[in-house]
């Protein structure tokens, strides 16, 4: 069973930095991805970054040179370091992992099965 424990939200001034974490257990990184989503009050949970079993990168625009996703795999740990924040990049941060395969749409929801709790992240002006 995969679980998975975020950790390293906080609240900022905007253009501050934060590193978030995602302590994996139960999951293997040999295929699959994991990925990082947020949810702001009265939205939708929306794809920010995520990352195949081969290291290939994908982005939401809206972050695009701003936040960096690595992974640690003998720590079975995700990361996701954000600089230059801004106040809405505010919301509460997700881990999600998926390990059947291919992962053909790494920013959407419906690809991942598992899920963490979440962080928050504020970022104030």
């Amino acid at each position: 069973q995969v679980q998975l424990v975020e950790s390293g939200g906080g609240s900022v001034q905007a253009g501050g930095s934060l590193r978030l974490s995602c302590a994996a257990s139960g999951y293997t990184y040999r295929r699959g991805c994991m990925g990082w989503f947020r949810q702001a009050p009265g939205k939708e949970r929306e794809g920010v970054a995520s990352i195949d079993s081969d290291g290939s990168t994908s982005y939401a625009d809206s972050v695009k040179g701003r936040f960096t996703i690595s992974k640690d795999n003998a720590k079975n740990t995700l990361y996701l370091q954000m600089n230059s924040l801004k106040p809405e990049d505010t919301a509460m941060y997700y881990c999600g992992a998926y390990s059947g395969g291919t992962c053909y749409w790494p920013l959407r929801i419906y690809q991942y099965d598992d899920w963490g709790q979440g962080t928050q992240v504020t970022v104030s002006s």
